[in-house]
């Protein structure tokens, strides 16, 4: 029997270590998995191509599940994996699931975190570290309304569009999740770093 070219990532892995930026479904969603629902599950694989990515990530319809085992037939054809094609069997466990097609009652922290925000290159990329923060009213669905700087920007400096970045708030509290109970604040409040590391309400910048 020929060997495949591809085998099923353990995104479990991934996503304890990038809980704020990985997305895994929660266990009530992948116990709730019945035949006929779909899994999506990250497949890696080998290629001479140097513009082929490491792995696809695709559908497979569940067929059966029979203790803690996954049996299913892809679902979509892989743009890359020249071995796998639609219809074809796929067995999996949980630690392989990274979507499902059916509703989540708890979102993950990637999920929750997932609306975008405004942070300073000195607070994120240049050493710095978030300082001062306020929340303005969000422009839609998508934006949470925050603004996080290291608070040692200038004027000059914050209003070079290069030294401002739009990011997900999951990558920021990636590198520092010191503040993320305050995320739950309504609009209009401002919080500034105290000596000790922690946070204290403060005037909204003018």
């Amino acid at each position: 029997m020929t060997t495949p070219s591809w085998r099923l990532d353990d995104v479990q892995v991934i996503a304890n270590e990038n809980p704020y930026t990985f997305h895994k479904p929660s266990v009530t969603a992948v116990q709730s998995l019945m035949p006929g629902d779909r899994a999506r599950l990250l497949f890696l694989f080998h290629s001479d191509d140097p513009d082929a990515p490491t792995g696809e990530r695709l559908w497979v319809e569940i067929v059966r599940i029979e203790e803690g085992v996954f049996h299913g037939r892809l679902d979509n054809p892989p743009l890359h994996i020249r071995d796998l094609a639609p219809g074809d069997a796929v067995r999996f466990e949980a630690r392989h699931i990274m979507d499902v097609s059916v509703d989540d009652p708890e979102p993950s922290l990637a999920k929750r975190y997932a609306a975008h925000c405004l942070v300073s290159r000195d607070a994120y990329v240049e050493g710095g570290n978030v300082g001062f923060m306020y929340r303005e009213q969000p422009v839609d669905e998508n934006d949470s309304g925050w603004c996080f700087m290291s608070g040692e920007e200038s004027d000059a400096y914050l209003n070079d569009p290069a030294n401002v970045l739009n990011l997900p708030l999951g990558v920021i509290l990636a590198e520092d999740d010191s503040f993320v109970a305050l995320l739950s604040w309504p609009p209009e409040v401002a919080f500034e770093r105290t000596e000790d590391g922690t946070f204290r309400e403060v005037s909204m910048p003018e």
